[in-house]
């Protein structure tokens, strides 16, 4: 989606977007993905037949969202705003339920998002992409209507006619299957429309008629507040020729006479003033505001030059409503999550990180200058953790109970709706703690400075929610302070500026401590802000307070049995290695209001440790390790419900096969050297090895029994290695004949392949050839990638014969694209007369950004690399920034 000139940004955005699965027909070998399909596949897919369908299923339903009032006089809430965001870093590959990195895309301003579109799909991995389940959830409990994408890509970078052609065909009663599986796959993922981008060139007039059937068809049969935006990318003949505004050439993708076509229009970049498209769309009876008009930030961000008066004339209303497109340039340039988060609040709030101060903000605003602030919170209960949806542990009640890292967005709660509206003294620092948690994998964190009888109110939550007589208020926290200093603070929608204060008084001596207030003072009231309110008659300095868990609710509600979940089962596992278990687990939802399900797994010393959590009732659990030798594992399933009250227990049990041998495997960092030099070598024997014993011949030393020994060979000759690898169960024996060569040609070394001549199976482009995975350069412009279904190959002609010891594989991640991207399967075959190919390389599981493989001395001239499994997710592009073949010339 963009003109021509943003294509390599297109490109580049959309081949480094890759997640969900091809859903029909999948075992559960590994672990659920989110959805992503060609045509044909929409065309064939039903929950019915793919197996990892109820994985991705969103369980919150779309919240109701108010404006309230606003904090700051520049804003208002008629235009709206879509965010068009990659929440993920890949289009496939995404697993369906949170994954184990806790540098997640957890994006958390909602607040000022009307609708949120996943942005993803290519032609490497499928163009028509739902958004991933825990996505739908994070956005729907912050009360976002969230898209799915479907995306024509331009023929240069992999479009072709035949996917237009196949969305478009049409049954003899004139309605359009692909349309109608949109429906069903919106309908049954849960989520609230499609964002339509056909980018890809050829079509003519019939095309253009054809789509525009095709959007009047959705139109007409799809449910109550759905939503189907369209981008400005073709005419009404047919072509690709963006407009940047709404025209005689786009409108009818919009709106045809009285028949409503599409929702609303994203209009492309290249604008100065917008006020020809207020004027086209009143004449053909739209709002304005269901034309959003293009922002491109992917690339610089807050440093992007926007021409903000064309949309947002000085002392006028706005001429439309904005469009981000890939406000994830937060996330793509952070290194961290602080990084992260603090690019995000300025990306949305401005430098002064105060919504009620944009003003001061210079070039870049913020999204909060021109838009009000929105709130979910209307119902009670209402509880916050200020969990943002990962961690690099797991809390439950301020007790750790698992160290693993983790992302899952289904449980990210309703964050902060100000970040962050301080009035009083400002040397309170307010911000998220990833280290300290009550709940969660984050808590929120007051720190810095309290000034003498200068109090700092830190508004924090937007709310419209009713009080009755038994409402409460509470709050968790611990702190180094000897006394709080601290205040809950509550205003009303009568006077949402006017706040009432209530003493935290308890001491918490650095432990979690709760402590509640009775609201029926203020019955039939409804809370319109929640603030912290800190004081101190004397300065006090570097402190450090924690919250850990807020929360309103009423409290005869509070005395409420949870019930448990029922007919817990464990389907069929799959082990890995003896060791590791991919476990699918179902159960019927409990009877009771339930926020979400935790899953435990009971350890031999009768703790319990957390292994996952979802909104669901079905659940999988990916290299679940197992503790030991232990025969059998058992694991419960508790329902917590709105108020974060837990339910019994409901337990499942499953048995581990005999507890496996070890299998030998090593590697050596170089297997030519002269002599004296030295070679490590690395143990890669399955993990359940317990000892290893190595014999070296012609080393020294000549055993060891060290994990990776170096060792070093005094006279020339070809050697071999010997490793035992062994455990309580039994051992195993390797030894490579003629591993190691010692020679004093070792010193001539190099890379063979540099600059020589290639053939290759295919390339995405002229730019993109096969040459330019021979030219020493490690740069996003110097790659080979392909396209098409695997395998692809490429082919080095090295022009003469050489003794090649070593290959270098530098693979996507090693040219500043995803780790997703790298290549996870490939064999590399030598030859020396390019007929009769011999395989010296095989590798089925590679993950990492450089992969070296050493070998035994091998003759070859010519070299050929097979890409059998090009990423690791479901995209079939292939992406080579550098293929290595290390030799000496044979004497």
């Amino acid at each position: 989606m963009i003109l021509l000139k943003k294509s390599h940004l297109w490109m580049a955005a959309f081949f480094s977007l890759c997640f969900i699965i091809l859903g029909a027909n999948t075992s559960y070998a590994e672990q659920p993905e989110s959805s992503y399909w060609y045509p044909e596949q929409l065309l064939n897919w039903s929950p019915d037949s793919d197996q990892e369908a109820e994985f991705n299923r969103s369980q919150i339903p779309l919240g109701k969202r108010e404006v309230l009032y606003k904090v700051n006089e520049n804003a208002q809430s008629d235009a709206k705003v879509v965010a068009l965001s990659a929440l993920n870093p890949t289009t496939s590959g995404v697993p369906s339920q949170g994954g184990k990195e806790f540098l997640a895309n957890t994006f958390s301003y909602w607040q000022y998002v009307d609708i949120m579109v996943y942005w993803a799909g290519s032609a490497g991995e499928g163009i028509i992409v739902p958004p991933s389940g825990d996505v739908i959830d994070a956005s729907h409990k912050n009360g976002v209507p969230i898209l799915g994408n479907v995306f024509f890509p331009p023929k240069v970078y992999g479009g072709k006619d035949e996917w237009v052609e196949q969305m478009l065909t049409q049954r003899d009663d004139g309605s359009f299957p692909a349309a109608d599986k949109l429906l069903e796959s919106a309908d049954y993922y849960g989520f609230d429309g499609w964002f339509i981008n056909q980018e890809t060139e050829g079509g003519d007039v019939e095309t253009a008629q054809k789509m525009k059937e095709f959007l009047i068809y959705l139109q007409k049969n799809k449910p109550e507040g759905m939503h189907i935006m369209w981008y400005d990318s073709m005419i009404k003949d047919g072509r690709i020729q963006w407009q940047n505004a709404l025209t005689d050439q786009n409108k009818s993708f919009l709106q045809d006479g009285q028949t409503r076509v599409s929702d609303s229009m994203f209009l492309n970049f290249w604008w100065r003033d917008q006020q020809s498209s207020v004027n086209k769309a009143e004449e053909i009876g739209r709002n304005p505001y269901d034309l959003y008009t293009g922002i491109d930030v992917e690339a610089n961000g807050t440093s992007t030059s926007i021409p903000w008066q064309g949309i947002f004339p000085e002392g006028q209303a706005p001429l439309t409503s904005l469009g981000i497109y890939r406000p994830d340039w937060a996330f793509k340039t952070a290194e961290t999550m602080d990084e992260f988060y603090q690019k995000e609040n300025e990306f949305w709030v401005g430098k002064s990180q105060n919504p009620a101060e944009t003003s001061l903000n210079g070039a870049w605003k913020g999204i909060a200058h021109y838009f009000t602030a929105k709130t979910a919170i209307q119902e009670l209960p209402f509880i916050t953790h200020f969990n943002t949806g990962s961690g690099k542990f797991f809390a439950n009640n301020g007790e750790t109970v698992s160290n693993q890292s983790w992302n899952n967005r289904s449980l990210q709660d309703i964050l902060p709706t100000w970040r962050w509206l301080k009035e009083g003294g400002q040397n309170v620092d307010v911000d998220f703690d990833w280290d300290t948690a009550y709940y969660g994998g984050s808590s929120l964190k007051l720190s810095g400075m309290i000034e003498a009888n200068n109090p700092t109110n830190i508004k924090l939550y937007k709310t419209n929610l009713p009080i009755d007589n038994d409402t409460e208020i509470s709050l968790t926290y611990k702190t180094d302070l000897k006394k709080p200093n601290m205040k809950v603070g509550v205003s009303f929608t009568n006077n949402p500026e006017e706040f009432v204060f209530f003493d935290v008084k308890k001491q918490s001596h650095q432990q979690w401590t709760t402590e509640t207030f009775k609201l029926k003072k203020y019955t039939n009231q409804s809370i319109a802000a929640i603030s912290l309110f800190v004081e101190s008659d004397k300065e006090m300095k570097d402190f450090t307070t924690h919250i850990g868990e807020m929360k309103v609710y009423n409290k005869k509600e509070k005395n409420n049995s949870v019930h448990s979940p029922t007919d817990g089962k464990v389907n069929e596992v799959v082990f890995s290695k003896g060791i590791y278990a991919d476990v699918p687990l179902a159960w019927e939802k409990s009877e009771s209001d339930v926020s979400h399900y935790e899953i435990y797994r009971k350890l031999p010393n009768n703790k319990k440790e957390f292994v996952g959590a979802t909104p669901s009732d079905v659940y999988y659990l990916s290299e679940l390790k197992r503790k030991g030798k232990e025969s059998k594992t058992t694991l419960e399933i508790v329902a917590v419900n709105k108020e974060f009250k837990r339910s019994e227990a409901e337990t499942v049990m499953f048995e581990w096969p005999a507890y496996p041998k070890p299998e030998a495997e090593f590697r050596a960092d170089k297997t030519v050297a002269a002599p004296g030099q030295e070679i490590q070598f690395f143990n890669e024997s399955t993990e359940v090895t317990e000892e290893v014993e190595w014999h070296f011949e012609g080393g020294t030393p000549d055993v060891s029994h060290e994990e990776n020994p170096v060792i070093t060979y005094e006279k020339e000759g070809v050697y071999s290695v010997t490793l035992t690898a062994r455990n309580s169960e039994g051992e195993s024996v390797l030894t490579k004949e003629a591993m190691i060569t010692i020679s004093e040609a070792a010193k001539d070394i190099k890379n063979v392949a540099l600059n020589k001549s290639a053939t290759t199976s295919g390339q995405c482009a002229p730019t993109e050839a096969g040459i330019y995975a021979l030219d020493g350069k490690v740069t996003d412009n110097s790659k080979w990638c392909a396209l098409g279904n695997a395998p692809h190959w490429l082919q080095v002609d090295l022009g003469t014969q050489y003794a090649i010891s070593k290959f270098v594989i530098k693979h996507a991640q090693a040219g500043g694209e995803p780790q997703a991207f790298n290549t996870q399967g490939f064999r590399i075959e030598g030859s020396t007369d390019g007929e009769n190919w011999t395989e010296l390389v095989q590798v089925t599981d590679n993950t990492a950004a450089v992969s070296e493989h050493s070998l035994s001395i091998t003759n070859a001239r010519y070299v050929r690399l097979w890409i059998d499994k090009p990423t690791q997710g479901g995209d079939q592009a292939a992406r080579i920034f550098e293929f290595e073949v290390h030799g000496y010339l044979n004497p």
